[in-house]
């Protein structure tokens, strides 16, 4: 079977199965089993295929088919250019959240420390780190599996020396250590369960049934994790510090109600390439901090 055979197999299957992007998807796991690139389907189509790459590719394949995530038989998606390892314990990062790393890069400096809340695969935190000088940050997580993810990102992006990896529920491992100024952080930034509980059962198998209910579930509206993190955010921001969430299409007006009533200033809400809400942040003003 030459290489294009086995591409044009793999394709067929996934159509079969109603996989979106069949296409894509077979070429991609293509090249992920035989270790090539694009190129490789037109440069080398005719070439015969060793048995062993059969065998590997169909089974690949055929996980696809059951709708298990792409990036979860290859274990690895790109975010902000960057390779991130990804498995069944954390939400696989998407395009979306880039629009929220984008906003807080556009004023984003060097050596200040940042505070990543509901941090997953740690990919908000790690990228932000990576394209800034000098800055540190933590990433706080109710799931010990995320954080091993998460480390795994740090250690292989060699960002281990500065973010540190916590489990905690909301913020609880850093009760205690909030009064002390030098923990204080510059910058909060979550991307937190923001699915109503009664929209999960809705979304595409592969969401539903592979990606962590823990990550995608935010209570009967939707809004708990965002009420909760902005009435308890002023104990860790600095004067003056800011607040970034992504957020689902239809919660902007509902967040940014939260932010105001909790003494944020300068609130805005930013469209992602689609034209949806995706990015509200502000400003924490001075009456907050004690």
């Amino acid at each position: 079977m030459t290489y294009r055979e086995l591409y044009e197999r793999g394709e067929k299957r996934l159509k079969e199965a109603d996989i979106q992007d069949a296409s894509l998807d077979a070429r991609l796991l293509l090249e992920y089993v035989c270790q090539t690139d694009r190129s490789a389907l037109y440069a080398h189509a005719e070439k015969v295929m060793e048995e062993e790459s059969i065998r590997r590719y169909m089974t690949c394949i055929e996980k696809r088919a059951q709708h298990i995530p792409l990036q979860h038989l290859s274990g690895t998606q790109e975010f902000m250019g960057l390779p991130f390892y990804v498995n069944q314990d954390v939400l696989i990062p998407r395009q979306d959240t880039e629009i929220l790393v984008e906003e807080i890069m556009r004023d984003l400096h060097d050596g200040i420390r940042i505070l990543d809340v509901c941090t997953g695969s740690g990919c908000i935190l790690l990228s932000l780190l990576h394209y800034s000088n000098d800055t540190t940050g933590v990433g706080l997580d109710l799931s010990g599996s995320a954080l091993s993810v998460a480390k795994e990102n740090a250690e292989r992006l060699a960002l281990s020396e500065r973010a540190l990896f916590l489990e905690s529920d909301l913020f609880e491992a850093l009760d205690g250590k909030e009064k002390e100024s030098a923990k204080r952080f510059d910058l909060l930034v979550s991307n937190p369960p923001y699915i109503r509980t009664d929209v999960i059962e809705t979304l595409m198998p592969e969401v539903r049934d592979h990606e962590p209910h823990m990550a995608l579930d935010g209570k009967e509206d939707g809004l708990f994790f965002y009420k909760r993190i902005t009435e308890q955010a002023y104990r860790f921001l600095k004067r003056g510090g800011q607040l970034f969430f992504e957020i689902g299409y239809d919660q902007a007006e509902a967040v940014t109600e939260l932010m105001r009533q909790n003494g944020y200033t300068e609130i805005e809400v930013k469209q992602d390439y689609a034209g949806l809400d995706r990015v509200v942040s502000g400003t924490l003003q001075g009456g907050q901090y004690v």
